[in-house]
């Protein structure tokens, strides 16, 4: 699983097919001898980049850990239509049991590793990179952010543990700007920057006279970040959040930002079609 915590996603997955099955498969149950054997194959059906498929063959091993489950496609590849990425055989019922649970992982994982390595391609050649948000879905961060990185992305803070970043209502609670990063310079030890997000060019002065380590320029036009990026130069890292699109991140990338964060690549990346096709035993 690559650099998926192992036990992270046991109980991820734990908790899906808990959900999903209850008390038992009643239509499996009642169509489907125990013991019979069959042969199973994942399928691609569009193209994408596939992430996620060790944690689907820890959900088939959940249910039965006797299925055998081989690798056809590994994470970060791209796929065509058609394409196979697993093949799987062993007791039918227990196949069909876990099909479903371990197809949403697949799809969602892989959707966001698709339309993370869109954003990549679309800055290529410049310096930008392209990060991701906290706007994952609740007790799936571990596989949003980890879908990012198989796409070609970069993760920004795992949590509100790892990592500060001052937001305008902080400002606001802490009495002010400057008064909030010295705070925050206090309360954070050496190895943590503190990133401080700014919507104007006299938040950007304000930040820097603060002394932030990384200034996020959120929801500013395109000239308005090219000035913030002239003004800021090598004093701080910058930051682009707030509204960005496939058709607008490249112009976005060219004003000279270090980073450009997309909180789309959790919230709106659309699954990845992939099925899992039943054959003769």
């Amino acid at each position: 699983m690559g650099d998926l915590p192992e036990a992270v996603v046991r109980e991820i997955v734990a908790r899906a097919l808990a959900e999903d099955i209850g008390p038992g498969d009643i239509t499996t149950a009642a169509t489907v001898d125990p013991g019979t054997p069959c042969r199973a194959e994942i399928v691609a059906k569009a193209e994408g980049v596939v992430a996620g498929v060790g944690v689907a063959e820890a959900t088939f091993h959940a249910v039965d850990p006797d299925i055998s489950f081989e690798y056809a496609v590994h994470d970060g590849q791209r796929v065509a239509p058609g394409t196979v990425v697993a093949r799987l055989s062993g007791d039918a019922a227990a196949i069909l049991t876990a099909e479903r649970t371990a197809l949403n992982f697949l799809q969602r994982v892989s959707g966001i590793a698709t339309l993370t390595a869109q954003y990549v391609a679309a800055v290529e050649g410049t310096p930008a990179r392209i990060i991701d948000t906290r706007k994952t879905a609740p007790g799936l961060r571990v596989l949003d952010k980890y879908a990012v990185r198989a796409g070609g992305g970069a993760n920004h803070r795992m949590g509100l543990f790892d990592g500060i970043l001052i937001k305008d209502n902080h400002i606001q609670a802490a009495g002010g700007l400057g008064e909030a990063v010295e705070r925050a310079r206090e309360a954070a030890h050496h190895l943590v920057k503190v990133e401080v997000e700014t919507q104007d060019l006299a938040q950007v002065e304000g930040a820097l006279s603060a002394g932030a380590d990384v200034i996020m320029l959120d929801n500013m036009g395109v000239e308005e970040i090219r000035r913030a990026v002239e003004l800021i130069g090598e004093r701080a890292e910058t930051e682009v959040s707030g509204g960005v699109t496939l058709e607008t991140v490249r112009e976005l990338a060219e004003c000279g930002v270090d980073y450009i964060s997309v909180g789309a690549l959790t919230h709106s990346a659309p699954a990845l079609d992939l099925s899992l096709e039943i054959g003769d035993a």
